[in-house]
């Protein structure tokens, strides 16, 4: 897991959610923080932040649950995207 792609995605969810505490594994579904459209925020946040595009197969809320899983995935998607 990348700590410093889990230490941006933190600082995201803390300035959008600064009454909170969100600890890494935290589902953010079950915590009722994930709207239909703050998923899709989340989806381009990751996209722009870490400069990959998720792909479709990718594209399911596991990867977005929490702050553990969407580091795995930047982790995941790095290794596999080429340098460009």
């Amino acid at each position: 897991m990348s700590a410093e792609a889990a230490a941006i995605v933190r600082e995201f969810f803390t300035r959008r959610f600064p009454d909170t505490v969100i600890e890494d594994g935290d589902d953010i579904f079950a915590l009722g923080l994930a709207t239909s459209l703050f998923t899709m925020e989340l989806v381009r946040f990751v996209e722009r932040t870490f400069g990959f595009e998720v792909p479709d197969r990718e594209m399911h809320m596991d990867n977005f649950r929490s702050i553990d899983a969407m580091s795995l995935l930047v982790a995941r998607m790095k290794a596999t995207t080429p340098a460009g």
